[in-house]
């Protein structure tokens, strides 16, 4: 799995890692070229340290996963703990010991660099972005949405860009994705508030395609894609963004 990190890395970033530290030889550093901070530390830890009933040595990757709440799923998962030697709310350490399937560990990279870089780069390298969203039909007729439309407004989640896909999550009682939309724009000055909702601005979201309620229920989701929650605005992993492309 460490071997399948460093080449991920330099094919897809150009980065090779450092070796910094002369008492720990192997312990290696990925860092970016214009701001120099890292997004990646790979070592080898005595798994006591881990939390974990052996001394031998586990390969592990520091990753920062600065959304608390996306974090928060992270690390309820096997193989993925609260940073080891690093700031624990804002990092996450991952095991290499095939713990963690390595799509996942690879997506976490991609997750981290963005995070750490800087703001002219993260403009240049943000692609399109894939995410699921909440709607909760008790306080807006999601399922009759597009009836009549094919473009509705919503409320725009952080970090959400004009091109991104968005597939809404309907809550209970359906608890599955039922729609693929494509947002068209973003930042429409929107003010409203009450016990329930705050919304500072809108998007406009255009539906591509609808999903049979029975088809991504929140059990699929958690038992075949790992998500335990939907609450707000989050990425999806590389293996869900395919079957909802079928």
């Amino acid at each position: 799995m460490k071997d399948a990190v460093y080449a991920y890395i330099k094919k897809k970033y150009k980065v090779l890692p450092e070796y910094p530290w002369k008492r720990y030889p192997g312990n290696a550093v990925f860092r970016h070229g214009d701001n120099n901070k890292w997004f990646a530390l790979v070592m080898e830890v005595s798994g006591d340290k881990l939390g974990l009933d052996t001394a031998d040595d586990i390969p592990v990757i520091n990753l920062k996963a600065d959304d608390l709440f996306f974090r928060d799923m992270l690390i309820r998962q096997h193989g993925i703990i609260p940073a080891y030697h690093m700031n624990k709310q804002q990092w996450i350490t991952v095991f290499l010991d095939g713990s963690v399937k390595q799509e996942l560990v690879l997506d976490l990279i991609d997750a981290s660099f963005l995070a750490t870089a800087s703001a002219k780069k993260k403009q240049k390298i943000r692609p399109p972005k894939e995410w699921i969203i909440p709607s909760n039909p008790k306080y807006y007729d999601i399922i009759h949405a597009f009836d009549d439309t094919d473009e509705i407004d919503w409320k725009q989640g952080s970090g959400i860009k004009a091109g991104d896909s968005v597939y809404m999550y309907v809550g209970s009682p359906v608890s599955a994705i039922m729609y693929k939309c494509k947002v068209t724009e973003t930042d429409i000055p929107y003010s409203y508030q009450d016990e329930n909702l705050t919304i500072k601005a809108l998007m406009k979201i255009k539906l591509l395609k609808r999903y049979k309620p029975d088809k991504f229920t929140f059990d699929v989701l958690k038992d075949e894609y790992g998500i335990y929650a939907v609450r707000g605005p989050r990425g999806i992993p590389n293996s869900l963004s395919a079957a909802l492309k079928k």
